[in-house]
């Protein structure tokens, strides 16, 4: 079944040229996949409907037969077969698609350097309490020398010569729709308008160098194995644009006794049989160092003890706990006199 162009963009059919581009700029505002809750289904569909209506041929064509004949009304070869970079469009849209694109009459959205992603390893303490960690990172970042101006150290900036300090160039484009005027960043001064009169010797004026940079990686208290640290801003750098982000996931090491629950520390204790129902003192290790815990007499396989205050830091004042389980160990093999004693103690009803 044909597709329904007129109501796809909400017009009469009786609609104007001028109401067809409307609609279709205000649907494709809306839809546009680069935008917060864009729809590129629908931003397609959008644009296969202006792509027929706006031309008289095809919208004569539609309207008499329901489908065009470059295609079938309702297919990509219908309308060109448009794939969100402008690429098998068979009609030039002008200055409507430049506005998403970053050249759009109403002026781009300024360049955006590319994240970074990298991977550290860090102990389980460091999970624990956080830290600091510095790590190279081999990647284009600001050139320090001219503070990313590209101007050489003490030269003036003068204004671009390519723009005449506009900071965009204008073009005029012919099409099927008739004649559009557009404006795109200058590639020469990168949309600031003014260049530097003498360039800067280490990025060549460019603004931006490629090597390694070292970064300080500020490990947040209480961070689980996986979870990623975002610094904003410390990704790839473009020249006159904003930097994108590094993110950093953490790998974190296993203890040989100590788990993370939230914001307990759990162990398990392993306690002679003897110990278990006589009580004693024992050494363990914590993150704060060794302690000692008292074993109560009694103490029953599967109890849990709390030492608090030993666990996962809550704020600047607060812990919490270390729960310790207890494992009664029983002995594999028993001498006579053990023999004995448990026989007395069976007799006494224990």
């Amino acid at each position: 079944m044909a597709k329904d162009y007129y109501n796809i963009l909400g017009i009469e059919k009786n609609a104007s040229k001028e109401d067809i581009k409307k609609a279709f700029r205000k649907l494709a505002h809306k839809y546009h996949p680069d935008k917060a809750g864009g729809d590129s289904s629908k931003f397609n569909e959008v644009s296969e409907a202006y792509s027929v209506l706006s031309d008289e041929k095809k919208r004569a064509e539609y309207d008499t037969y329901g489908r065009t004949f470059s295609g079938e009304a309702g297919g990509p070869s219908g309308f060109g077969g448009f794939d969100f970079n402008g690429q098998g469009f068979d009609v030039d849209l002008g200055d409507i698609f430049n506005e998403f694109f970053g050249g759009g009459s109403r002026g781009g959205r300024q360049a955006r350097g590319r994240d970074v992603s990298i991977d550290i390893h860090i102990s389980f303490k460091e999970s624990i309490f956080g830290g600091e960690r510095r790590v190279l990172v081999t990647k284009t970042s600001q050139c320090k020398t001219c503070a990313g101006n590209g101007a050489k150290p003490g030269s003036e900036m003068v204004t671009c010569a390519r723009c005449n300090g506009a900071g965009r160039i204008h073009e005029t484009k012919r099409s099927l729709f008739g004649t559009f005027s557009t404006e795109k960043a200058c590639s020469e001064c990168h949309g600031v308008g003014k260049t530097a009169k003498e360039k800067c010797t280490e990025c060549r004026g460019d603004g931006v160098v490629y090597g390694e940079e070292e970064i300080i990686v500020r490990i947040p208290a209480g961070i689980d194995h996986g979870e990623m640290v975002r610094l904003t801003g410390m990704g790839e750098a473009v020249p006159h644009g904003h930097p994108g982000d590094l993110y950093v996931k953490l790998h974190v090491e296993s203890h040989p006794t100590l788990k993370k629950e939230g914001n307990a520390l759990t162990m398990t204790l392993g306690v002679k049989l003897s110990d278990a129902l006589l009580g004693s003192t024992y050494t363990i290790e914590t993150l704060d160092g060794a302690i000692e815990l008292k074993i109560p007499a009694g103490v029953t396989w599967g109890e849990i003890l709390r030492v608090r205050g030993k666990g996962v830091p809550i704020d600047n004042k607060r812990r919490g706990d270390i729960l310790v389980t207890i494992e009664v160990l029983l002995p594999k093999k028993l001498t006579k006199n053990s023999k004995k004693l448990l026989e007395e103690l069976k007799k006494e009803g224990m």
